[in-house]
């Protein structure tokens, strides 16, 4: 028999429910994905020193960071210019940004779990 032309052939996708290691990958992921935004955040009022902010992120978010994970990131926020070494407080709104720009995106994710959340009542 010929093959059609006209037949069009699509993956179709859906989410399976993981073994607890899949998930434990997922969280770390995300977390690691945060992390410029929380370490601007508590940056926004105030100057603090490395270990200020490791202790501030502990009390008011729960995340336990290794100084091997923060310093790279303070590094490289200084050099995309997000931050000083001395920070002052400055005009460019980019942690302000970076807020609003989360808000959505969260919003959006919370959309998207929405279904998952409803069905593990």
């Amino acid at each position: 028999m010929p093959l059609r032309s006209n037949i069009h052939c699509y993956t179709m996708y859906i989410a399976m429910e993981g073994n607890s290691n899949h998930g434990e990958r997922w969280e770390a992921q995300l977390r690691k994905g945060c992390l410029d935004l929380v370490i601007l955040a508590v940056l926004w009022e105030e100057r603090l020193y490395g270990l200020e902010i490791l202790r501030r992120l502990e009390q008011i978010a729960g995340l336990d960071l290794a100084e091997g994970t923060l310093y790279p990131i303070l590094m490289r926020l200084k050099q995309e210019g997000l931050l000083e070494s001395t920070w002052v407080e400055a005009e460019t709104g980019h942690p302000r940004k970076m807020c609003q720009s989360w808000e959505e995106f969260s919003q959006g994710i919370s959309r998207l779990l929405a279904p998952v959340k409803e069905s593990d009542r």
